[in-house]
């Protein structure tokens, strides 16, 4: 029984080396079935599978032709998953996502009632194509699913059956007929993942792949239970409180309003990142430790997943885009400002008081 009472829940059980074996299995299986078909990408695909395994949504952004349709297509193949792919476009409806009533006949009775037809976002992996391309009313049907896990229509709520993900691609060269993401919209992502294009070796082996006759079969890796299980094994991770408190330090000095925040963030920076950040920084620093073999969260660790989870959530202002500073050389200068141990601030913040967190 729990010392704190019958009616206390019990302690979570940390994760031990036999569970942080099963995830470091499944992500080199992972790999390796994702190797089949995408050339290079090691850093995005790791950046993609912490993100699943933190039970986060990941948005990926570059031009064309970088295979990030096909990443995400063959990853929700090497997943025993349902998967539905949304093409977004201007003309595309909140209703023809989420989902719409329609009236049905009862044929024995024939009284008439409604009936909910499911959309497409019920299913445990979505691909959301091109999601800039359609109007911010169509974007905001994905934010009740992608927070709550559940549609409303008609006043009543329809949950989604776990896992579920959303990982949407992005083309920021065209801006004809595109809608930017809204802040509250980017900042359910846990990641924004830049995809670059390959280097020369890749691209030579990318050539001899798809002009030549092949036929790949991609096996099924993980199954919705053992992803579930995977997710639970990471969030028991234990993290210092030094990292805590890093994480801490590195979040708020972001905020122009703070204390904590630089002259850098103060002169070129319009927002920060709100508490969503540290929360996704701790889930993703977790799942990167069990992918290195380790039961504990370094400071090493957060600084790895820092720029996918910041960088789209530190705005810059127009004068600091006049002189250049995009928000991930602003995330890279305020990692090298910001000390790995400094216990007297930590303490400060962590006295300072604070707010209920947001769900993550």
């Amino acid at each position: 029984m729990n010392a704190a009472g019958p009616d206390a829940p019990d302690a979570p059980v940390p994760a031990d080396l036999e569970a942080a074996e099963r995830v470091r299995s499944a992500h080199a299986r992972l790999r390796q079935e994702l190797g089949k078909m995408i050339v290079g990408l090691d850093e995005v695909i790791d950046q993609l599978l912490i993100s699943i395994f933190a039970r986060g949504h990941c948005l990926l952004v570059g031009v064309p032709g970088l295979a990030k349709t096909l990443l995400i297509s063959t990853l929700a193949r090497s997943l025993s998953l349902t998967f539905n792919r949304i093409q977004f476009t201007p003309d595309l409806m909140p209703a023809d996502i989420t989902g719409t009533e329609v009236i049905q006949e009862d044929r024995a009775t024939g009284q008439r009632g409604f009936k909910f037809i499911r959309g497409p976002i019920f299913a445990n992996v979505i691909l959301a194509d091109e999601i800039n391309r359609t109007p911010p009313k169509t974007q905001a049907a994905l934010l009740e699913a992608m927070q709550e896990r559940q549609v409303t229509a008609g006043g009543r709520k329809h949950p989604l059956d776990p896992p579920f993900f959303v990982l949407a691609t992005q083309n920021p060269i065209e801006q004809e007929g595109t809608y930017p993401l809204p802040e509250a919209q980017l900042d359910r992502f846990m990641f924004l993942v830049k995809v670059d294009y390959p280097s020369l070796d890749e691209e030579e082996r990318i050539v001899q792949m798809t002009t030549a006759p092949r036929d790949v079969e991609v096996s099924q890796v993980l199954t919705g239970p053992e992803i579930l299980e995977i997710q639970e094994v990471v969030r028991r991770v234990p993290i210092p409180d030094h990292v805590v408190h890093y994480v801490l330090r590195l979040v708020r000095a972001t905020r122009v309003g703070t204390p904590e925040a630089p002259d850098l963030v103060r002169q070129r920076v319009a927002w920060g990142a709100g508490p969503r950040a540290s929360q996704f920084l701790i889930l993703a620093a977790k799942a990167r430790a069990l992918l290195a073999g380790r039961l504990y969260v370094s400071v090493e660790d957060v600084r790895a997943v820092a720029l996918p989870v910041l960088r789209h959530r530190v705005l810059t202002t127009y004068g600091a885009e006049a002189e250049g500073y995009t928000s991930d050389r602003i995330v890279r200068e305020l990692l090298d400002a910001t000390p790995a141990h400094q216990s007297e601030a930590g303490a400060a913040l962590a006295g300072a008081g604070g707010r209920a967190e947001p769900g993550a």
